[in-house]
């Protein structure tokens, strides 16, 4: 992960780009060098070595939890492959001139030869059953004219790179098993230079013969020391106790940092934490239930108030829903601290069992104070 503001690191919130942008209507953030993507020595030395041999795979998976700077690496990677001027400097790695012509073309998200894909560029769609779909997904249409189709084209730029076009496909796994095999011919046989990099945190949704085409890296959480120098860099403000806090809850996910920071789930803790310890020592703290839903439903509302320039679902009952998960995960992690104690094994498996089925009710529809009330009835018991 590079230096950046908790605005910045939320990658999955996309804006539109000025309407004369070229091949694509959403910003693309500018690739930072390679060696700055942190706490992933391993998937940079893989990412390294080949690119001092000059021999680049056609197709990569880049995988791992979410929020580690999976994303990130792929557009280094990319900065890298696309520019002319790339070669090993003095310490041996391999980088471009940061100030040659393409690097500028990149910061401005102005490159024609780097495709970005994301299940945002639905709403842009020619197609209005495209349009109209949930962003559950990256439905077909936004991969045909996304990724095939443009696969095919020459390059818009001289060549000279490493490769003359990249292709990054984000949260891959939500392209389901009918698009993941259009895609698999691309993999197959692309054209000359083209590189194409799928980046998930569910590799394990990938069809087999996807993940047979490609190059493996593997990403994993950030230790603490990388942690802390992220979080040096990153302007976010935080005072002693909520940034321990945060370390401990993201578990070496920047990402997942910066999700918890922007929902304000510090102050949830501080509330929900001391009850749930009166939980877990017997009592039945009445206002539990109560408080639980009463932060979902100020969360949400804001959430909705902000509004979306893509025309994202901010529905209020979208967003109650997306509120209670967060709430959920709050409850799981207070619980799965007590995995490791052998007293509290049982309860606390138990209590994440009641969590997880907490959260699939509300894929019901059901309302959030009555499932709180329930989890918290089910936890009492």
């Amino acid at each position: 992960m590079a230096k950046k503001t908790a605005k910045t690191t939320r990658k999955r919130t996309v804006r539109a780009a000025p309407v004369d942008s070229p091949k694509t209507r959403l910003e693309t953030p500018a690739p930072i060098p390679l060696d700055r993507v942190l706490g992933q020595r391993r998937a940079h030395s893989t990412l390294d070595t080949a690119l001092r041999s000059g021999r680049i795979h056609h197709a990569w998976i880049f995988h791992g939890p979410s929020g580690v700077g999976k994303f990130t690496a792929a557009l280094a990677f990319a900065g890298v492959l696309l520019d002319p001027s790339s070669a090993a400097g003095l310490t041996g790695q391999f980088a471009p001139d940061p100030e040659s012509q393409v690097q500028q073309m990149l910061a401005r998200g102005a490159h024609p030869d780097l495709h970005v894909v994301v299940k945002e560029l639905a709403r842009f769609s020619a197609d209005a059953g495209v349009r109209g779909r949930k962003l559950a997904s990256i439905p077909r249409g936004v991969i045909d004219e996304h990724l095939i189709g443009p696969a095919t084209l020459r390059a818009t730029l001289t060549p000279g790179g490493l490769a003359t076009k990249v292709f990054i496909v984000d949260e891959a796994e939500l392209m389901g098993g009918v698009v993941q095999n259009a895609v698999l011919k691309t993999l197959e046989e692309p054209p000359d230079g083209t590189v194409i990099i799928l980046v998930t945190s569910s590799e394990e949704r990938l069809l087999p013969t996807i993940k047979s085409r490609c190059q493996r890296v593997s990403f994993t959480p950030l230790d603490d020391g990388a942690m802390g120098q992220w979080l040096a860099e990153s302007g976010l403000e935080l005072n002693a106790a909520e940034r321990d806090w945060l370390i401990k809850y993201s578990a070496g996910s920047p990402g997942r940092l910066v999700r918890a920071h922007e929902s304000g789930m510090f102050a949830w803790q501080q509330s929900v934490g001391p009850m749930l310890n009166e939980l877990d020592r017997g009592g039945y703290p009445l206002t539990l239930a109560g408080a639980m839903s009463s932060f979902v439903d100020d969360w949400a509302k804001a959430w909705v108030k902000r509004g979306d320039p893509l025309g994202e679902n901010r529905s209020k009952d979208n967003a109650n829903r997306i509120g209670a998960r967060r709430m959920l995960v709050l409850v799981a992690e207070h619980y799965r601290g007590q995995l490791g104690d052998e007293a509290q094994r049982d309860r606390a498996a138990d209590a994440i069992d009641r969590v997880a089925r907490a959260e699939s009710t509300l894929g019901s529809n059901v309302q959030v104070q009555f499932v709180m009330e329930e989890l918290v009835a089910g936890l009492a018991r």
